[in-house]
């Protein structure tokens, strides 16, 4: 029997009169440490002291299982995906099959002004000789407008992806700015590969083809087995992140002792 997920109406209350970002990370943290991915994402997406929250999908090679709890627990959530204009034709098409399929009331395409871009990558070929730039102009700055209306966002980061997350909790801290859910940080690919097939749901196309991690086309290779499974993204560079996800307020950028020790 299916339960009423559906989440109660949030007060009016501002998410900023719960404390300042930090102290409401520290509270959340401890307020669900214990608890599963499906619960810490139902509460999340009701609890005062988080405020107005969207999840951010790039409909890769493991966002459908975020993407169904969102769905069954509350499909009105905004979901905002980033269109580079250099992603896989795969993945657009991916993206317009889930959404159809999950019933998302919200789907928002987010993309970088032509101008912008124009100026910036005007031969669409930054991406060769500065990966920091381009994912700045293409990616990092059209979703940091789109979050500007957000308290906090929902990701799909988890510990088992790369060195870089190995810390990674259910809450985070983005600076002063706003909060990061990352509800199934714990979740290790049995859980994701359990999780998919249950539901019968439908796989990115290129996971079958070695891309267990997938970002634009131009900078994302297959993994060879035994490799990190982020290996294929920038291959051959240090970088390790597209920019979106933050250290201590910072964006991630190269894979140092520090990071590695501190990476949330």
């Amino acid at each position: 029997m299916l339960h009423d997920l559906t989440p109660a109406p949030l007060t009016l209350d501002k998410a900023s009169n719960h404390g300042t970002v930090a102290e409401r990370v520290t509270t959340l943290n401890a307020r669900y440490r214990h608890h599963a991915a499906t619960a810490v994402l139902e509460h999340a997406l009701r609890d005062v002291a988080l405020g107005r929250v969207a999840l951010v999908s790039s409909f890769g090679a493991e966002s459908v299982v975020l993407l169904h709890l969102v769905s069954v627990i509350a499909p009105e959530t905004p979901v905002l995906f980033v269109d580079t204009r250099m992603l896989f034709t795969e993945t657009l098409d991916y993206q317009r099959e889930l959404a159809e399929k999950l019933h998302l009331c919200d789907v928002r395409t987010i993309r970088a002004s032509q101008p912008r871009v124009a100026f910036e990558d005007p031969d669409g070929t930054l991406h060769q000789f500065n990966t920091d730039a381009c994912c700045g102009v293409r990616k990092v700055e059209p979703l940091e407008r789109a979050l500007a209306g957000f308290d906090g966002w929902i990701t799909g980061r988890k510990r088992f992806q790369a060195s870089t997350r190995q810390s990674v909790e259910f809450f985070e801290a983005e600076g002063e700015t706003r909060i990061k859910v990352n509800p199934l940080a714990h979740w290790g690919r049995e859980d994701l590969e359990d999780y998919i097939v249950n539901n019968r749901l439908p796989r990115h196309p290129l996971v079958a083809k070695g891309y267990p991690s997938i970002g634009c086309a131009p900078c994302t290779s297959p993994v060879k087995e035994g490799e990190d499974p982020r290996a294929g993204r920038w291959r051959g560079s240090q970088k390790v992140e597209c920019g979106i996800h933050f250290i201590d307020g910072k964006a991630v950028r190269v894979p140092n002792t520090e990071q590695k020790d501190t990476a949330a």
